[in-house]
């Protein structure tokens, strides 16, 4: 597996970091996503399923902020994951960022994991019934 750094896209407010991790990609979005900052997470993406990676796991550990736009990037990506016969999995997300998704009923589309390392030994891609962990 390779665990190098594959790329990374930075502004003032969001850095996007890309490794690949066996038939995955994770992608660490750090800082806010918002209006000002989808772009440099959506084109990422979008080139990890442009060069055939359908499984993508995104680490949420370092995302502080997360508004609609950057919500529409997420959701526009897994849906062409899934068409490609793959998934989106986010993992590690913080309550500020969780709350987002849950307020909007985006947590019930996406399968959500405790961690990384959870979302990398799920190896399914179906819904939100796939959740590790003690979540109450």
């Amino acid at each position: 597996m390779d665990h190098g750094t594959v790329g990374s896209a930075q502004s003032g407010r969001l850095l996007v970091e890309v490794r690949e991790e066996g038939s995955s990609a994770v992608v660490t979005p750090a800082g806010e996503l918002d209006h000002h900052t989808a772009d440099l997470l959506r084109e990422p993406l979008d080139d990890l399923l442009d060069k055939g990676f359908s499984r993508l796991v995104v680490d949420c550990s370092r995302l502080e902020f997360c508004d609609s736009t950057g919500l529409n990037v997420l959701l526009g990506t897994r849906l062409r994951a899934e068409a490609a016969g793959g998934g989106v999995h986010l993992a590690a997300m913080q309550p500020v960022v969780a709350r987002v998704f849950e307020i909007t009923g985006a947590e019930a589309v996406f399968t959500v994991h405790d961690s990384v390392a959870a979302a990398l030994s799920d190896g399914t891609d179906g819904g939100a019934d796939d959740k590790t962990g003690d979540e109450g």
